[in-house]
């Protein structure tokens, strides 16, 4: 398997069908999240559903350079979303971001290995290859959230 087929590998378990890693991954986890659980914020954190609305940020920010467009994501947007206010907008929520999680897999496989040594989008943001690894370990940083999230989250 080259680098690419394996990265993008790596990315479907985090978030489409692994369990290697976190014995989980995202779909597995919100396919259990109502609504009303994704919105709840025990203390001051960040709720399931922001958390998801942040990775879909940037996998979609990250999906439109695999496609031969420009980087347009800025960190201080990452977290502003409209609020979730029912359940139809919580699924098209996770719908919009396991589809785009996807395509994102789908185009980082089709990246050639030397594609992966190339400077992403800039030189001050590194190569291809450290740019998803950093996608795939930041993925697994907020999963864990969203795991212990559940653990707090009152059962509904």
């Amino acid at each position: 398997m080259n680098r690419s087929a394996t990265l993008a590998s790596r990315f479907r378990e985090v978030i489409l069908d692994g369990k290697f890693i976190a014995n989980t991954n995202y779909k597995d986890q919100l396919s259990q999240v109502n609504w009303q659980q994704a919105v709840h914020k025990p203390g001051d954190v960040n709720s399931i559903a922001l958390l998801v609305q942040h990775i879909h940020y940037y996998v979609r920010g990250v999906l439109q350079v695999l496609g031969g467009g420009s980087l347009d994501i800025h960190d201080k947007y990452s977290f502003s979303f409209p609020d979730i206010t029912g359940e139809a907008q919580w699924l098209d929520v996770q719908q919009r971001f396991l589809s785009d999680a996807e395509a994102f897999a789908l185009a980082l496989a089709a990246l050639s290995d030397e594609h992966l040594d190339v400077n992403f989008v800039d030189e001050k943001y590194g190569t291809y290859q450290r740019n998803m690894d950093a996608m795939i370990e930041h993925c697994y940083y907020h999963l864990g959230q969203i795991v212990l999230l559940r653990k707090l989250i009152p059962k509904q």
